[in-house]
């Protein structure tokens, strides 16, 4: 039986991500489909966890973007290529019911978006490959706040897969968030450093590689 309620919501929430500005067109008729497909695979609980990293993502970058718009560092409107970046690996694991890759994907995406858009807020910020000072906003540059930001919003992840059912032992879904997400995290900065800064890949390639990374640790360390 199709729960046609559940559809419309995912309808409603992709029509509001694109009216209030968090994706364009494309981006949020990816995330209508995806989130569609989610629901008849796994289920509406694993989608509210996916929306509750997207209320994360959308509330950190809005905070304090006027600074961020002054120092060139506001993203504003995610697209297409965003969604399918962060959403493939969580997409995938939920299709085939892999609790463990699907907390590890999501708390991956939401520790790397809090990093990045309260850690620029830390005016020194060091890269991390090599702890040189760099301007924020620099491709793998990290600062204490970025990092205890990332952590926390891990964490965030973890706390609510375990109130939605997604794993019942909520050590268990702690575990997996936290060390999964913020050792994505830290991959994440290090492909940014290392890679993207050179232009070797772009940021959605280091996105999809980082969710894939947080994927594969979470699996291993049930």
């Amino acid at each position: 039986m199709i729960n046609w309620e559940y559809v419309i919501l995912v309808v409603i929430i992709g029509l509001l991500t694109y009216i209030r500005g968090a994706l364009d067109l494309f981006g949020s008729i990816f995330m209508v489909i995806m989130g569609i497909i989610i629901i008849f695979t796994a289920g509406i609980n694993w989608l509210i966890l996916i929306i509750v990293f997207l209320l994360l993502g959308f509330v950190s970058t809005k905070y304090k973007h006027e600074y961020k718009k002054e120092i060139g560092v506001y993203e504003g409107t995610r697209t297409a290529k965003n969604v399918i970046s962060n959403g493939i690996v969580p997409f995938v694991m939920a299709a085939f019911g892999n609790y463990a890759g699907f907390i590890g994907s999501i708390a991956t995406a939401t520790a790397d978006t809090l990093a990045s858009e309260i850690g620029v807020l830390d005016k020194t910020p060091r890269l991390i490959s090599t702890f040189k000072k760099v301007s924020p906003g620099t491709d793998g540059g990290i600062s204490p706040l970025g990092t205890a930001a990332g952590i926390l919003g891990a964490g965030i992840i973890g706390f609510f897969a375990y109130i939605l059912g997604i794993t019942p032992d909520p050590f268990n879904a702690m575990k997996i968030a936290i060390i999964a997400g913020t050792f994505g995290c830290f991959i994440d900065s290090v492909l940014g450093a290392v890679l993207e800064s050179r232009n070797y890949i772009t940021n959605e390639h280091v996105n999809l590689l980082a969710t894939l990374t947080g994927a594969f640790l979470g699996i291993i360390i049930v």
